[in-house]
């Protein structure tokens, strides 16, 4: 199955009103956004959607943890991922840019949502990503630390 299969929605299928979604994300989204920063991941995505005549109103939620690079001593590091957000998706003749918020397709379109997992795990990375105290790999910090001049 590919990435855009994966987290696609089946809209098409759904009634008026409420659904729910789960889907899980690992590492392979990453590699196929060729991403530089995450190296792994295990988080649950939660999408409650609200199907309309006009769209879709989703609520995303987005829990677990993200394999980064630790800035301190450059092992692995696993940063928790807790992202909240909301995405209208509106069925238009006229396709507009997608601007993270609001999304445009023609009515019949398949709706993939790994683009705005992705950038919604990737915009919940903190900007300084470390282990936390005394968690870091003691030879790569000794090899950092300046020598005491004695």
């Amino acid at each position: 199955m590919g990435i855009a299969q994966k987290y696609s929605i089946a809209y098409h299928a759904m009634t008026k009103g409420h659904h729910s979604l789960d889907v899980a994300v690992d590492g392979e989204l990453f590699r196929e956004m060729e991403s530089t920063e995450v190296k792994d991941a295990a988080c649950d995505v939660h999408i409650e959607v609200e199907r309309m005549e006009s769209g879709l109103n989703l609520q995303v939620a987005i829990t677990g943890k993200a394999v980064v690079e630790c800035d301190r001593c450059l092992e692995d590091c696993d940063i928790p991922i807790d992202f909240n957000g909301e995405l209208a998706v509106r069925f238009s003749d006229t396709v507009s840019d997608y601007d993270g918020e609001q999304m445009w397709i023609a009515q019949g379109e398949e709706l993939s949502l790994a683009q705005y997992i992705y950038e919604s795990i990737i915009i919940s990375l903190p900007y300084r990503r470390v282990h936390a105290d005394g968690e870091c790999n003691p030879d790569m910090l000794a090899r950092f630390t300046p020598a005491n001049n004695e």
